[in-house]
């Protein structure tokens, strides 16, 4: 077992690595995020909604917000893959979020969060507004 073992990493280094395949690229632009995040991005800036972009707002954490209204106070998550089994459906990804969500609450952040069809269906920036509607107008006093 030990000899199989020594051949295979000494043939391992002798013979040349196969160039690895290509990946297919991701759908959408990743500087511009997913097509759930582009869509509401569109909404908001139809709007005059102001937003800040995959902000890291926990101190000593990598976590990033996908928008952030810092005038609201409101932090805004479009979760992706909820139907074909993306991060935010596995166990450790849930788990993640439960933490990077509750965080951001400590920190006095309300979090919405969204899917992408919430999204497209316009389910989601109806929210945005009513909520940004009425704190405007609670600030205006």
């Amino acid at each position: 077992m030990v000899a199989r073992r020594r051949k295979a990493i000494a043939k391992a280094k002798t013979e040349p690595k196969a160039k690895a395949k290509a990946k297919a690229k991701p759908a959408g632009n990743k500087a511009l995020g997913s097509k759930g995040e582009i869509a509401l991005a569109g909404q908001l800036d139809a709007r005059g909604i102001g937003y800040e972009r995959e902000l890291m707002l926990i101190p000593g954490r990598r976590f990033r917000f996908d928008f952030l209204l810092a005038q609201f106070a409101l932090v805004i998550e479009v979760e992706g893959g909820t139907w074909s089994g993306g991060r935010h459906t596995t166990g450790a990804g849930f788990k993640s979020d439960c933490f990077k969500y509750n965080a951001a609450l400590e920190l006095g952040y309300r979090v919405l969060r969204y899917t992408t069809d919430m999204v497209t269906r316009g389910e989601a920036i109806a929210q945005v507004e009513r909520i940004v509607a009425a704190e405007s107008a609670y600030n205006a006093f």
